[in-house]
């Protein structure tokens, strides 16, 4: 006899990651922050290439120039919905930073940044502006939000560049961002929807 149907769904199949590497060369010189990191990603079976490049995106664009608290890691928000895309906790545990991709709603980022000293969210989908006017206004109060978003062709020819094992090199000047595989060169210029001036 087989069991229940409401049973079959506490047991579903486990869903296996997909290990992709990655070995970044940063030059940000905006922030003149200088790193060469490596970084191994456990792909949620449904994350698409372009989704997954964001999340590289954001731990470039935002590793963090004193290392001595910690540094900026890749969480498991696919997995584990009380974590986000990357955050950056400190040796006790605290969250220093806390960021997001796509087009979370508006509680998920309030709660974060009440969790958190600083919360990004970089929104990359062709929708976003749709997205944003509906819920820009109720995220006034979080003063320590920052929401970007990728124009989504740029976040799209970002995905191209996804393979299993990358090297990557990021050069930032200016706001603009340049990623480089050894073969082809994206030029990324995220546009800053809200938050605090630098």
């Amino acid at each position: 006899m087989s069991p229940p149907f409401c049973l079959l769904l506490k047991h579903p199949m486990a869903l296996k990651a997909t290990i992709y590497k990655a070995q970044i060369q940063l030059a940000d010189m905006d922030r003149h922050v200088y790193a060469d990191t490596a970084m191994t990603i456990a792909r949620h079976p449904s994350e698409a290439d372009e989704r997954m490049m964001i999340r590289v995106l954001a731990l470039a664009l935002n590793w963090p120039a004193d290392t001595s608290e910690g540094t900026l890691e890749l969480a498991k928000d696919m997995w584990e919905p009380d974590e986000p895309a990357l955050w950056h906790k400190n040796f006790s545990d605290e969250i220093l930073h806390w960021v997001e991709v796509g087009q979370p709603d508006d509680k998920r980022l309030m709660k974060a940044a009440g969790r958190a000293r600083k919360v990004s969210l970089y929104a990359f989908q062709s929708s976003t502006p749709v997205w944003w006017s509906g819920i820009a206004n109720k995220l006034t109060r979080a003063q320590n939000l920052t929401v970007w978003q990728v124009p989504h062709e740029q976040s799209q020819a970002l995905a191209k560049l996804a393979t299993r094992s990358m090297q990557l090199q990021f050069t930032v000047q200016d706001g603009t961002v340049w990623v480089n595989d050894g073969e082809e060169t994206v030029e990324i210029a995220p546009l800053k929807l809200m938050g605090p001036e630098a």
